[in-house]
């Protein structure tokens, strides 16, 4: 390629992600002042869920992904990489690699960490993924917080606790527990539907909400050592999970697109969801070859199930996000569980005990989507 060029199209694609970065800018403050007018001027959630579901996020999601695949030009991965990490707080001295060493945006967004930044805390349970700590603790009813005082229903969250099931196939299923053990009526009681989790009666069930900001570290790691038997895959709506929106919004995580990992660990019962967002197009797990998320042949609304039979160890890397989202634990532990009185977490940090955090900053939504 001649030097002339080269320079055209150096030219070409440093304005053509200028351009797609002002398209973003504008696209995500037109959604944040939307979402503030309707909940204004309307006191009804369903009409807000309603305007904010008329914008084509699952398209614009898949849109995003294949644009951040496109291959950057090495003389300006310096300068596109580091605007990035200045606008959204990217930590430079954990990345293993030089800037231009990342081709694309997506490889850059799923990055590794250096060895050993994030070691692992000798307790039961950790931090899988860096992040903010939006809510945690005792779930006591069928409503559970997502952000402080926005509820959504544990029941929606994790489906139906049938005893059959299909596959991404349409096979028949057998569920395994403790999506087996459920006889209890539609309008049972919430003691009756914890008594089908739990599997020790003298245990409680508690919950943690950790939100991935784009900025944060994109991959998530196991929170505990345990034997995962069961995938759920609600192909949901991909709205964001920004803390600002979600206090707007109740039950959007039940709504959005997730996948749920169920199984057991030393105290018992053992949840981790990890929940799309707007941008994320894809959730990958290594262990999970047959998973698609965001696809056009699965309908909105589809559960797919498939019966699972591995183990993740405290602390190994199991999956990534194609940009910043949100994970979700429920678990089962005993009545004297306690969470840390923190708010920003990291890979590895204990998930247990009285610590409290030196300084706590508040979400800024500009940050996040």
């Amino acid at each position: 390629m001649s030097r002339s060029s080269y320079a055209f199209w150096s030219f070409l694609t440093f304005y053509f992600f200028q351009t797609v970065y002002l398209v973003f800018y504008v696209l995500r403050s037109s959604k944040y002042f939307l979402m503030k007018i309707v909940c204004l001027q309307t006191s009804s959630c369903k009409i807000t869920v309603l305007v904010y579901k008329s914008l084509p996020f699952r398209w614009m999601s898949r849109s995003f992904g294949k644009l951040t695949e496109v291959h950057l030009p090495t003389t300006l991965r310096y300068y596109i990489y580091s605007l990035y990490a200045f606008k959204t707080g990217v930590n430079k001295n954990e990345i293993p690699l030089e800037l231009h060493d990342y081709e694309t945006l997506m490889e850059f967004f799923t990055r590794a960490l250096k060895p050993g930044v994030r070691p692992i805390a000798s307790c039961d349970i950790v931090s899988p993924a860096d992040g903010t700590m939006c809510h945690c603790g005792m779930v006591d009813n069928f409503e559970i917080e997502q952000v402080k005082n926005v509820r959504y229903s544990i029941k929606k969250f994790l489906g139906e606790l049938n005893t059959k099931c299909e596959d991404i196939n349409k096979n028949k299923i057998d569920l395994p527990p403790p999506y087996n053990l459920s006889e209890i009526p539609e309008d049972g009681t919430w003691e009756q539907y914890k008594k089908s989790i739990l599997h020790n009666p003298d245990n409680e069930l508690y919950q943690c909400v950790i939100y991935l900001s784009p900025g944060d570290y994109h991959r998530f790691h196991s929170p505990v050592d345990w034997k995962v038997n069961f995938r759920r895959h609600f192909c949901g709506e991909l709205f964001s999970v920004n803390p600002v929106l979600t206090r707007w919004i109740p039950g959007l995580f039940a709504m959005n697109e997730r996948v749920l990992y169920t199984g057991s660990w030393c105290h018992g019962f053992f949840s981790f969801t990890a929940v799309g967002a707007t941008n994320v197009g894809s959730i990958v797990i290594y262990n999970d070859k047959n998973l698609q998320t965001n696809v056009n042949h699965i309908k909105v609304n589809d559960v797919l199930d498939e019966k699972c039979d591995f183990a993740w160890k405290k602390g190994e890397e199991i999956g990534k996000f194609r940009f910043g989202s949100t994970v979700v634990l429920i678990f089962e532990a005993p009545k004297n569980f306690k969470f840390p009185n923190v708010k920003k977490v990291q890979v590895g940090r204990s998930l247990e005990g009285e610590e409290v955090e030196e300084k706590s900053q508040e979400m800024q939504p500009e940050a996040a989507l």
